[in-house]
């Protein structure tokens, strides 16, 4: 028995399709996409740069932070509690995307990697993200207190880098450090929103802050690798002063004391994602943002 045959229309596949690339042009005009060249959109002074290895491994910490951040931060789109924080979240997460693909791709000149080897090839251990950019996203008032803190010390980061006498690093400094002006200013007013709404935001803000402050600490340690890079990055250290001073007033502005979330018996955490150490919650991170690379290697679209 044969298949049964499809009305005959006088038309062809190729003309049904013209015509409707004709109609979609006359509305929106060329919508054609042409193959980009995404390193042209890389920040940096110099795209033919090689990194140190050093340098490459300084790159590849802060790519990591903020790869990871944004892959968090990805997961709000279409659950946050207003149609508007869809879209501001999810600007956010590019924002910092593309952060992650600027270190990331200097980061891999010292190897001949791209950034895409880097983000979808390597194991968890491979990491040297911190811990904070790692927490689960919790509910909403977890998400905006680690984004506040991260927001508060790439600001202090950036700024020092754009006088990096390294020219990418400086480069993406400079460039970053306007993007995330913004994300300071969103966490903040949520922060105020949610201290100053009801009872409950009140609540849900201060049990986010207890349980998202110990992993604070681990931003600003210093490491043998700072000692070698004096000139082309900040020490971690040199950013916690300006990044307290910022932090302070927003509590102040909250009306929350550090006495109403901190708790003696938890402490910093020990930290260890610079060394490739990690809590439990990254893998699962890994294996849902790699599984489509790793699956369909060398697919492009």
């Amino acid at each position: 028995m044969n298949a049964p045959q499809p009305p005959a229309t006088g038309r062809d596949a190729a003309s049904i399709a013209a015509m409707h690339q004709a109609d979609a042009d006359a509305v929106h005009g060329d919508v054609t996409v042409d193959e980009l060249d995404l390193a042209a959109e890389l920040s940096g002074a110099d795209a033919s740069a090689i990194a140190s290895a050093d340098i490459a491994e300084y790159a590849m910490r802060l790519g990591d932070d903020a790869l990871i951040l944004s892959q968090r931060l990805g997961w709000w789109i279409s659950r946050a509690p207003e149609l508007e924080e869809d879209m501001a979240l999810g600007n956010i997460a590019l924002d910092l995307l593309g952060h992650a693909r600027s270190l990331l791709h200097y980061a891999g000149t010292a190897s001949g990697r791209t950034e895409d080897e880097l983000a979808y090839w390597r194991e968890e251990h491979e990491f040297r993200c911190a811990w904070l950019f790692q927490q689960p996203n919790g509910d909403f008032a977890h998400t905006i207190v680690r984004g506040l803190i991260a927001a508060i010390w790439m600001q202090e980061l950036y700024t020092a880098l754009a006088r990096s006498t390294d020219a990418s690093l400086a480069a993406i400094g400079a460039k970053s450090v306007k993007e995330v002006s913004y994300h300071r200013d969103h966490a903040v007013q949520w922060t105020l929103r949610l201290a100053g709404g009801t009872e409950e935001s009140r609540r849900r803000l201060l049990v986010a802050l207890t349980d998202v402050w110990p992993y604070t600490d681990e931003l600003f340690r210093d490491d043998p690798l700072h000692d070698r890079l004096e000139g082309a990055a900040p020490r971690p250290s040199s950013l916690r002063a300006g990044f307290d001073e910022v932090w302070e007033a927003v509590l102040a502005e909250a009306e929350i004391t550090e006495a109403d979330f901190t708790n003696s018996k938890i402490g910093q955490s020990s930290g260890g994602g610079r060394q490739g150490n990690h809590s439990t919650h990254l893998g699962p991170l890994l294996a849902e943002m790699q599984v489509l690379a790793r699956s369909h290697p060398g697919a492009s679209w």
